[in-house]
């Protein structure tokens, strides 16, 4: 296991200590996620007692793979908890998500949460988001124009940087058939003013800024392991 590896999991380990039985739980994507659902099974099979909603289906196939319960959003009606990684964190718990192409399901399971932990090593802890590119989910109608639409908003922010379709001609397709446009600005000053204008887009169904979402946050370190937030 890498060192970087090695940290994603203490973060995930620490997030699993939160779970208890009767929990409804939102189930991340993404490598650190990945831990999480591995611990997670683990418990499961040693008669945790959860109904867990997974944000992809990859998470899903893991899941199922390790006979974790899996229900269905709308019949739970809320969860109580969602653990998920992030691509990008600021000390104020505003992040940037959807390097897996899984942003939209992540932002509906981590809007349905009451708590909301973020899991990650600390190269994913920023002073100021953007360092990582924006994904913006857009539908794959005129896409193009829709694109040419994401670069106004930009600008309209004081923003520039490229704009580029993932996977180029043969497009990441994500689970609810979108694709992925991802916005190098190198960094962002207004993050509600950008998401804002970005989802006045005709076209765009969902951005990776999650604002107002993450409720805590574990990050692991050399040093050990640094919360933020409410655990």
């Amino acid at each position: 296991m890498s060192k970087s590896d090695d940290l994603k999991k203490q973060a995930a380990l620490r997030a699993l200590e939160l779970v208890v039985s009767g929990m409804r739980l939102g189930l991340g994507t993404g490598s650190t996620a990945k831990h999480f659902v591995a611990g997670l099974g683990e418990k499961c099979a040693a008669g945790l007692d959860v109904k867990c909603v997974p944000t992809s289906e990859e998470t899903r196939k893991q899941a199922e793979g390790l006979n974790i319960p899996l229900s269905n959003l709308d019949e739970l009606g809320g969860l109580d908890l969602t653990v998920d990684g992030a691509d990008e964190m600021d000390a104020g718990l505003t992040l940037i998500k959807g390097g897996g192409a899984a942003l939209l399901r992540e932002k509906i399971v981590a809007a349905a949460s009451t708590r909301m932990i973020v899991i990650a090593d600390e190269s994913k802890l920023t002073e100021r988001l953007g360092a990582f590119p924006l994904p913006v989910e857009v539908n794959p109608f005129a896409h193009e124009t829709t694109a040419q639409m994401i670069c106004e908003a930009i600008s309209t922010n004081g923003l520039s940087g490229d704009v580029t379709l993932r996977g180029d001609d043969n497009p990441i397709m994500t689970d609810g058939g979108h694709y992925i446009y991802d916005c190098a600005l190198g960094h962002i000053e207004d993050a509600s003013s950008l998401s804002e204008a970005l989802l006045n887009v005709p076209g765009v169904v969902e951005h990776g800024l999650f604002l107002g979402l993450a409720t805590g946050a574990i990050i692991a370190s050399d040093t050990g392991l640094k919360e933020f937030g409410e655990i």
